[in-house]
């Protein structure tokens, strides 16, 4: 949180976000319809000023249980108020009925044929308060709402996922480098899963300058600066969206669908700016597949050894059902979109302030 606010105060719209139980909703959708019916009771639960992990020890705790016996599709911030369905046994369910606390309520129950696990949920609708937003920051942030509604955003991982001090990442490096022990398996990880979210900024950072510096100079000012062929560098110059795609890159359809390796350019980069399909990039680890070509020329910079599995990810996704209101009297600006699992509200907002 520290992170952003630094952020934020060093940017050029000079707004207050401050994430908290009234200035940050969360609402997680599920990846599908609970069944109604089956052995697994789906507890939809609002908390506040709690992780997952704390209301699901509050419960264990209220049930006598082991925390292990709860399932989860991902997990929410503390700094927030979200909704969300998690699963317990559903012979739990009578003693559930007289639970109660100031800070986490059981809305509503339902069954299921089985646990809840984690990954399965679409995507999560966010609720954000921005304040001391005068007429001038107004118009700004409007006109960042209309780019991200045209162009969508890059998918960078948020600052929560690097710890407090924003250095976990350097622990994951030092695990794989042999400089560091953790004998924790959750730990260790949690610091190697980092290390992979770093690397993979950085890469999508070494991205969006090259597509930068295409879209601001001629072809024949920066190819050889870029050390790419001057006529692929000319094919990316026509590209529409800011971002530009690569011989060897790896696209996945758009918002799920198969990774696949591009052929046409040309092709590609109209579906992309579409929104059928977006370029994806490395986690780097085992049983993963990479890129090609040039594409690969400049992924294989930010390439690891890590030990744990690796995965394509986006590198840009489109946030949907955006919306904003404006409160004259408060000088508050209020947003609401929706954002496909495993991306950051947080990114949305540093992308409006940037």
């Amino acid at each position: 949180m520290e992170q952003l606010q630094r952020y934020l105060n060093h940017s050029k719209i000079d707004v207050v976000f401050k994430q908290n139980k009234d200035d940050f909703v969360v609402t997680e959708l599920p990846l599908y319809d609970f069944s109604g019916e089956g052995e697994h009771l789906v507890l939809k639960i609002r908390k506040k000023d709690l992780a997952t992990w704390d209301a699901i020890e509050l419960l264990a705790k209220f049930l006598n249980c082991s925390s292990r016996e709860f399932g989860y599709a991902g997990l929410k911030d503390k700094n927030a108020m979200t909704v969300q369905s998690i699963s317990v046994h559903r012979k739990y369910e009578e003693a559930l009925k007289s639970f109660q606390h100031e800070n986490l309520k059981i809305l509503e129950t339902t069954y299921h044929n089985n646990k809840i696990k984690v990954g399965h949920l679409k995507g999560n609708k966010f609720f954000i308060r921005l304040k001391r937003v005068g007429a001038i920051e107004k118009r700004k942030i409007e006109e960042a709402l209309g780019m991200i509604v045209t162009h969508g955003i890059p998918n960078y991982f948020g600052f929560q996922r690097f710890g407090i001090e924003g250095d976990n990442y350097k622990k994951g490096k030092d695990i794989i480098d042999g400089k560091l022990k953790e004998k924790r398996r959750n730990l260790k990880q949690m610091y190697i899963n980092a290390y992979q979210s770093y690397l993979f900024n950085s890469w999508l950072s070494k991205r969006i300058e090259i597509s930068k510096l295409i879209e601001a100079f001629e072809p024949k000012e920066v190819y050889q600066k870029l050390n790419l062929p001057l006529d692929v560098v000319k094919q990316m110059k026509k590209q529409k969206h800011p971002f530009k795609l690569m011989t060897g890159d790896l696209l996945s359809h758009y918002p799920f669908g198969k990774i696949f390796t591009i052929e046409n350019l040309e092709e590609e980069s109209a579906k992309f700016d579409e929104r059928d399909r977006v370029p994806t990039g490395l986690l780097s680890g085992k049983r993963v597949k990479n890129s090609v070509d040039l594409a690969y020329e400049i992924e294989k910079e930010f390439e690891a050894h890590t030990g744990e599995d690796g995965a394509r990810r986006f590198a840009w996704i489109f946030p949907e059902d955006i919306s904003s209101n404006y409160k004259e009297d408060k000088n508050w600006m209020e947003l609401q979109f929706y954002l496909p699992k495993g991306s950051y509200a947080t990114e949305v907002i540093a992308e409006i302030i940037h």
